[in-house]
């Protein structure tokens, strides 16, 4: 009898092996791409947080004054902090821009009255990913209450 592996057993290791390397480099380019869009999401959260700070929606006393154009990161963080962004912080803000805007800009005064005095608001950030070039934003909906007069 033959000692050692015939050609089939050979093939079929090969084969075996070549599933599992390839399942581990799809999941490992996979993970990477979560990675970086949690990084985005979390760098996101960070601009919605300024944005609050910069324009605290609780001090909105007119309904007019809801709207607050596109704003870029650092000019968030030059209003709420005294200190400059440093180079490392300015490289992962780059790019991130805040905004605030009614959902409804036709609702007239009996609609919000009917509503309570309650108006959606849509904050809204976006970036953009230089590597691929693709454009991503988060946005989420609270509610400014109209001071009763």
């Amino acid at each position: 009898m033959r000692r050692g592996f015939t050609l089939i057993e050979v093939l079929l290791a090969a084969l075996l092996l070549g599933v599992g390397l390839s399942t581990i480099l799809v999941s490992m380019s996979q993970a990477q791409k979560l990675m970086l869009v949690s990084v985005g999401s979390e760098t996101s959260h960070e601009v919605m947080d300024w944005g609050e700070m910069a324009y605290p929606l609780e001090e909105v006393t007119d309904i007019d004054d809801i709207d607050i154009e596109e704003t870029k990161a650092e000019e968030l963080w030059a209003m709420i902090s005294e200190e400059r962004l440093t180079n490392e912080q300015e490289e992962k803000f780059y790019g991130y821009t805040w905004m605030r805007e009614r959902v409804d800009e036709n609702m007239d005064s009996d609609e919000i009255a009917r509503l309570g005095g309650i108006v959606p608001v849509r904050i809204t950030v976006k970036w953009a990913d230089n590597r691929r070039g693709d454009h991503q934003e988060e946005s989420y909906i609270t509610f400014w209450r109209q001071p009763a007069e």
